[in-house]
């Protein structure tokens, strides 16, 4: 019997070490991603997301969120990353006087405002002042066609811009919607050539699909170039070294992000497969970034 209960007890302390010898029983550690449902930061999110499962091992989680919850969830420690903050003023109101660390600047001076089809600004309409003419407002059916609410271009356009530039006299109001809504809108515009005004950022391929004019700010200066950032909550950096350091190699330029983004749009796969399928035909675009 003691020769029995000596042997189960031998079984019983050896096993789960013979198991991690042969690679079973090991857990697999999870990096939590959180973004904005922006066309460019679903595709480098589900693109990174996809480098991370396949040459790393990680199980990557993903949650999309409007900017301030996103962010907010990263200062929290919630989340273990945000994939796009645009800094230092669309989003800064957000990170400043948190602990959030900014992991790599991955695109260099991305650039806003509120954009036009073309055949409007071949009528005349070239400057953010002329949206307070009483025939362009009319045409416009007095409203400003925006994107999520939290983001920081609607906040600015809603406290800076409208008011700086007399709109909300002339009667025009934002409406909020998504990205993907406004893109709807503009191009079911486009293709009746109707008046509308929308929210502008590059990178995004709407400068590739459309032919668009950013309506230009009479010196105000309201929407500046910003850097974008992924951010990453407070000790990330010691807890996934490994991720962190392969994020600091990432950049994006439109050359890069801008076929991404297509081959989303044109995939039949769902997303994060479409960006692994991408990935895979493109290695000299990312194999730099592995360690």
């Amino acid at each position: 019997m003691k020769k029995l209960l000596l042997f189960t007890l031998m079984i019983t302390l050896l096993t789960p070490f013979a198991l991690l010898a042969n690679g079973e029983g090991e857990t697999t550690q999870s990096v939590n991603l959180t973004y904005a449902n922006w066309e460019e930061g679903v595709a480098w999110t589900h693109f990174i997301a996809a480098v991370l499962e396949d040459e790393y091992g990680y199980e990557v989680n993903l949650t999309a969120a409007d900017v301030a919850p996103g962010i907010s969830a990263v200062a929290n420690g919630d989340q273990d990353f945000f994939m796009e903050g645009w800094l230092p003023t669309l989003h800064g109101v957000y990170v400043d006087g948190t602990d959030i660390v900014k992991i790599k600047k991955i695109y260099d001076n991305g650039i806003t405002g509120l954009i036009i089809p073309k055949y409007m600004a071949d009528d005349g309409v070239t400057k953010l002042s002329d949206l307070a003419k009483p025939d362009v407002a009319k045409k416009l059916d007095y409203k400003i066609t925006g994107i999520d609410a939290g983001a920081g271009m609607m906040i600015q356009t809603e406290e800076q811009l409208i008011p700086a530039y007399g709109l909300d006299d002339a009667g025009i109001r934002l409406l909020a919607s998504s990205g993907p809504a406004m893109m709807a809108a503009l191009d079911g515009a486009i293709e009746n050539e109707e008046y509308i005004v929308g929210m502008g950022w590059q990178p995004h391929s709407m400068f590739g699909l459309y032919d668009l004019v950013i309506l230009e700010q009479d010196g105000k200066e309201i929407f500046a170039p910003n850097d974008i950032y992924i951010l990453g909550r407070n000790g990330v950096e010691e807890d996934l070294p490994e991720v962190t350091e392969f994020m600091k190699n990432v950049y994006w330029t439109n050359e890069t992000i801008g076929p991404l983004m297509v081959h989303l749009q044109e995939s039949n796969l769902d997303t994060l497969e479409a960006a692994r399928q991408w990935k895979d035909e493109n290695t000299e675009i990312w194999s730099d970034w592995v360690n």
